[in-house]
């Protein structure tokens, strides 16, 4: 538990804390963005319109910020494409992406573009533009008053292509 999960209107001053091993070497949260090695993944989004990917080195877990030498990290950035109740009464996030071809790291996602003070509330993120059959199901905690065309961040392991998230036409 953090204290910007126990006070929320704290993230207006101060970012959510990250977990550096979970994200690419060089990462830093702000309060309403992620940059890595000086890239603002709000700013790559404006570039390339989502979903889009980052990718860097990654760090060895637990060193303390030590690069791994032959691994990668990557970020997806995605469009959120609509917030429903699931029919068990669980709140469905759908997204602009492919999602099962990647390792997500579900725990570490996280809001771009905009401060939120609600509290966070678990939710499941559902991949595939049109919310038909889900092509990937992952668990998140994200904020309540999170809404069609915010914008997520997802720290997944290793290299992830842009076709691999890329919704076909």
């Amino acid at each position: 538990m953090t204290l910007t999960s126990v006070l929320p209107s704290l993230r207006r001053t101060i970012p959510d804390p990250l977990r550096p091993a979970k994200w690419p070497e060089y990462t830093h949260p702000t309060t309403d963005d992620v940059i890595i090695a000086g890239v603002s993944l709000r700013r790559l989004v404006e570039l390339c319109e989502t979903p889009c990917v980052h990718t860097a080195d990654a760090l060895v877990p637990g060193s303390h910020s030590n690069p791994a030498l032959r691994a990668d990290a990557s970020v997806v950035m995605v469009t959120v494409e609509g917030v429903h109740a699931g029919e068990a009464g669980e709140r469905v996030v759908l997204v602009d992406a492919e999602l099962t071809s990647i390792a997500a790291l579900w725990e570490e996602t996280r809001l771009l573009g905009r401060v939120s003070t609600a509290p966070a509330r678990e939710s499941v993120i559902l991949g595939g533009a049109d919310g038909g059959t889900p092509s990937a199901r992952g668990h998140a905690s994200l904020p309540a008053d999170l809404r069609e065309g915010d914008l997520l961040a997802i720290p997944c392991r290793g290299a992830v292509c842009l076709h691999d998230v890329r919704v076909p036409a």
